[in-house]
């Protein structure tokens, strides 16, 4: 009998869910909206629904996971917002201070034909949106992301928090560069989308 996702070490889950990246997708954006939808149906009506992660940066290498921030406002219950979510089918990864990582997609068998990262926070805990933003506007930095990610991809393929470690610095400067360059784009409730391409 096979174990269920929550007996499993750390080790077990990350030879399950190895890191694995593939070309751009055109059907990443069309799997989004449809997510979006979805949780539109169940979070609080204004949540602010984002596309982030390498899957919304067009044209580079990613894993298949799309990654979406739901930001809502700080007077919600993020745990309760959380448990509406797991009611749904989601999967709760994990939850810190004022976030909380689901997923949807993961399997005992593996991965699902679709995987999703929602990210839940609140308003303004959105340092995502200025990275993907800075690196679709600046095609060149982008490209070098992709190559970091390339080489780390076989070195870290079981090692997610490795993987995350090792990209942090680039992360943590382009979002630097961001923020000084865009200013209030996301601050204070402030949200739009990057227009599809």
């Amino acid at each position: 009998m096979k174990k269920k996702l929550c007996e499993m070490s750390v080790e077990e889950l990350w030879q399950l869910f190895p890191i694995f990246l593939t070309e751009h997708q055109d059907c990443w954006a069309g799997w989004y909206e449809e997510e979006k939808a979805v949780l539109a149906s169940i979070l609080p009506p204004e949540t602010g629904i984002h596309h982030i992660g390498s899957t919304a940066v067009k044209g580079i290498w990613a894993k298949p996971i799309i990654d979406i921030l739901a930001e809502v406002p700080g007077k919600q219950d993020l745990a309760k917002i959380g448990d509406r979510l797991t009611e749904k089918g989601y999967l709760c990864m994990s939850r810190s201070g004022e976030r909380i990582s689901m997923n949807k997609g993961y399997t005992e068998n593996g991965f699902a034909e679709r995987v999703f990262h929602i990210h839940l926070r609140y308003f303004g805990d959105n340092d995502e949106l200025y990275f993907r933003d800075f690196l679709n506007e600046h095609p060149e930095t982008a490209r070098s992301y992709e190559r970091m990610k390339l080489e780390l991809w076989k070195k870290f393929e079981h090692d997610r928090d490795g993987y995350t470690e090792a990209k942090t610095e680039f992360v943590r400067n382009c979002t630097e560069k961001a923020k000084a360059a865009y200013g209030n784009r996301y601050r204070n409730g402030r949200l739009r989308e990057f227009p599809r391409q």
